[in-house]
């Protein structure tokens, strides 16, 4: 397959909030009674029997699970796999070997071992149609762990014919819904509601240390930053910059923070955004409140629920990762998220995510080809509508310039690579390079670089293109064999 095997991480407790995965959402929906005996033994190639079957290897009884993996003994064909991999991960430690072997014998295959595994299989196994019971099956072990992810598994909006990706590979990160909490801002609630998150001047933000990385915004004089020591606990903010309705979407599994416009033609209001609690492919699965409707915060497209068949793709706007110096220094009227953000958390410097940043493996399945960069290497990547193309950030070092282009679309990325920081203009047919004295310049001229755009003699511009800053895997993920990389 041209793909390196991932080695399934070590447990993580994710933010403190990870949920028992063993056990504590089983479900219980088989009374110990004759009739589910009886249900359970029934007659080979009877569904009801089969789905019960699939559903006793989730249960709390061991005297269950064996019943459900001796009715499966039954069954030769792979359509049950994917309620399988579910059993691997929630299932009983009872059964765990036999539903293994089960998974052995209705594939054919000998390599993947345990759930993580697997998982990585039926990513590159999409022929594979689910047994009809199986979107049931999850949906309510699901709502096992809480009821309220009824909002966004809705059976209608679960099967493959009326979503953008595929439920099998829908994963729970270990969180409720809105377990991660947005921060929403006062000018998107409407109101300012007491415990709403506040920002300061550069000057009160004394908590924050010179190499703590902000995101940082700068829109029509609205300059803000909002550091990663932060975000990494609320992971989405909702708020008007510069008079555009907004919404930072922070993946921490894949290091990418993305910013949208989310007011979209057509709609009477902005969308409004929340985490799930659901990832696909180790990438988050955000929601707008309005619909329920689950989007992918790497595309900024909904991809299940009412949405998912409507041709909506949220604007992008370019946001600048910093060393908090770096931001201050350049724009020193600056507001910075303060540490009243309204929940309480330790926002501490390498606080949160220290274990999962520092690690070299994935926290959740996903497939990567690693022959050109490590997973966990970051990129910038630029798409448009028919090219993309990503740049290691290692390019960066030094402060390195890079001309280069994104089919028909010229660029100039300028990066830091110690601080996580690149930036790309549209230079047209432009050269730039930096000068003995560091500065930089185009035909002998010098350009001043803002958040906006590069501005040259008598007013020329060469305005901002927004770019994703990632981890490898999660770039390869959006594009699989079209995601080319530089790697200087």
């Amino acid at each position: 397959m041209g793909r390196e095997k991932l080695t399934s991480p070590s447990t993580f407790d994710r933010r403190g909030a990870l949920l028992s995965l063993t056990g504590a959402a089983a479900l219980s929906a088989l009374p110990k009674s004759a009739a589910a005996r009886q249900a359970l033994e029934g007659r080979k190639g009877d569904a009801l029997s089969l789905e019960s079957a699939l559903r006793a290897l989730l249960h709390r009884s061991s005297s269950f699970q064996r019943l459900g993996v001796e009715r499966l003994a039954l069954h030769d064909k792979p359509d049950i796999a994917a309620a399988l991999i579910l059993a691997l991960r929630f299932g009983g430690a009872t059964s765990a070997e036999d539903v293994e072997a089960t998974l052995r014998r209705v594939t054919g295959e000998t390599e993947p071992n345990g759930w993580f595994e697997w998982m990585l299989w039926q990513e590159t196994h999409p022929e594979i149609e689910p047994h009809p019971s199986f979107y049931a099956i999850k949906r309510d072990l699901f709502l096992s762990i809480d009821p309220k992810f009824e909002a966004f598994l809705r059976p209608e909006h679960l099967r493959r014919d009326n979503a953008k990706i595929r439920f099998e590979e829908v994963t729970w990160g270990g969180v409720r819904k809105d377990g991660i909490p947005s921060l929403d801002f006062a000018e998107v609630q409407g109101a300012k509601l007491p415990g709403d998150p506040q920002m300061i001047s550069a000057r009160e933000a004394g908590y924050l240390r010179d190499e703590d990385l902000v995101f940082g915004v700068a829109i029509d004089g609205d300059v803000r930053a909002f550091p990663l020591r932060i975000m990494g606990w609320h992971e989405m903010f909702n708020a008007v910059i510069g008079g555009v309705p907004l919404a930072l979407a922070y993946c921490t599994l894949c290091g990418a923070g993305f910013l949208f416009e989310t007011a979209v033609q057509g709609r009477a209001k902005p969308f409004v955004f929340g985490s799930s609690g659901f990832l696909y492919r180790s990438n988050k699965l955000m929601f707008d409140r309005e619909t329920h409707t689950l989007w992918n915060q790497y595309t900024g497209k909904p991809v299940m629920g009412p949405l998912a068949s409507e041709d909506i793709a949220l604007a992008r706007r370019p946001v600048t990762i910093a060393p908090w110096a770096d931001w201050r220094a350049e724009h020193p009227a600056t507001r910075v998220l303060s540490l009243d953000t309204g929940h309480r958390r330790n926002y501490g410097s390498g606080v949160v995510y220290n274990e999962y940043f520092s690690s070299r493996g994935l926290m959740f399945p996903a497939q990567v080809d690693q022959r050109r960069a490590a997973q966990k290497d970051f990129v910038f990547g630029v798409r448009t509508a028919a090219a993309a193309r990503a740049w290691s950030l290692k390019a960066f070092e030094g402060g390195r310039v890079i001309n280069d282009r994104v089919g028909a679309l010229s660029l100039v990325l300028i990066g830091d690579a110690a601080g996580r920081t690149v930036r790309a203009y549209d230079r047209g047919e432009r050269e730039f390079a930096r000068d003995a004295e560091g500065r930089l310049v185009a035909e002998g001229e010098v350009w001043r670089r803002t958040e906006d755009a590069l501005i040259g003699p008598n007013g020329a511009r060469a305005p901002r293109v927004a770019g994703r800053l990632s981890y490898w895997f999660a770039w390869h993920g959006y594009l699989g064999a079209d995601a080319t990389l530089y790697d200087g």
